[in-house]
């Protein structure tokens, strides 16, 4: 009987990001990591038009992980819930210490979420608070809701953990405007993760980078919107001939630290348009 349930909550793990959807393994996705020489590796894709999941490696795809900075997306909503930021404009000053070109200025958070700046967020997490951040990991659920040792490293000391199921839950409810947080905080936050967008298709995602022990995890997640247009009946209550077509999404694999024979941050995204332009999610 314990068996039975186990194998139940599992199932309901590998499809916590929706319900009565079709799910299918793509062992073929794995040319792109075998390719590039990785070995410990994930994607996850949620196709909502067809109420359909697809994936390659189902157990890395339910383990959780550190988040690395995908939990930027994370703090940008409790910024705004909680007025820390009162828009995406929220400055904060540069505090003078040389670290990397793109963060070493004065900055938005808007701009901080694009360039995934480390002190920015750091000195956010800190205006927000631990009890908070207690309060919407909670609230969200988001991951293993669980923190320890500095507030400013819980997204890279591996205390706080969530796996590419649920982080592709997490964004199609943000997509959705469906996570208990207001939906101008979501409004916001999905605008400020648009990387891409052409005529055909919209492209948002956030990178995450975090090394444990001699093992470096990669992750971009998000979604693509395919834009199609159509002609409507002119009697259609629908005036608009744009239609919008969400797929979800979120890849993560590791490699030894040590390994710098790629640009690994590179090679995610070409992996993850190789995948989206595969399935038909992304034109080629």
């Amino acid at each position: 009987m314990r068996t039975k349930v186990i194998l139940g909550l599992l199932f309901l793990l590998v499809i916590s990001s929706c319900t009565q959807t079709r799910i299918k393994d793509h062992t073929e996705w794995g040319k792109y990591f075998d390719d590039n020489g990785i070995k410990n590796a994930c994607i996850m894709l949620r196709d909502n038009n067809h109420e359909s999941i697809h994936y390659y490696n189902k157990d890395r795809s339910i383990r959780r992980i550190l988040p690395a900075s995908t939990f930027k997306v994370f703090l940008s909503l409790v910024a705004l819930e909680t007025a820390v930021a009162p828009d995406d404009q929220l400055m904060i000053k540069w505090d003078s210490v040389t670290r990397r070109p793109d963060w070493d200025k004065d900055m938005t958070m808007r701009e901080a979420l694009q360039v995934s700046s480390e002190p920015y967020f750091k000195e956010v997490i800190r205006r927000i608070g631990a009890a908070r951040i207690q309060h919407y990991l909670d609230t969200i659920k988001y991951g293993n809701m669980q923190m320890a040792g500095k507030l400013e490293e819980i997204w890279t000391n591996n205390s706080l953990q969530i796996s590419a199921d649920e982080e592709m839950g997490f964004l199609k409810r943000l997509y959705f405007a469906e996570l208990p947080v207001s939906e101008r905080s979501q409004r916001i936050v999905k605008t400020m993760m648009l990387r891409e967008e052409t005529p055909g298709y919209r492209l948002y995602y956030k990178t995450g980078t975090g090394t444990v022990g001699d093992s470096t995890t990669y992750w971009v997640a998000g979604f693509a919107e395919r834009i199609e247009h159509v002609k409507e009946n002119k009697d259609a209550m629908n005036k608009s001939d744009v239609r919008n077509y969400p797929y979800f999404f979120a890849e993560n694999f590791s490699m030894p630290a040590t390994d710098t024979s790629k640009k690994w941050g590179d090679v995610r995204i070409d992996i993850l348009k190789n995948v989206l332009m595969d399935y038909g999610a992304l034109p080629r």
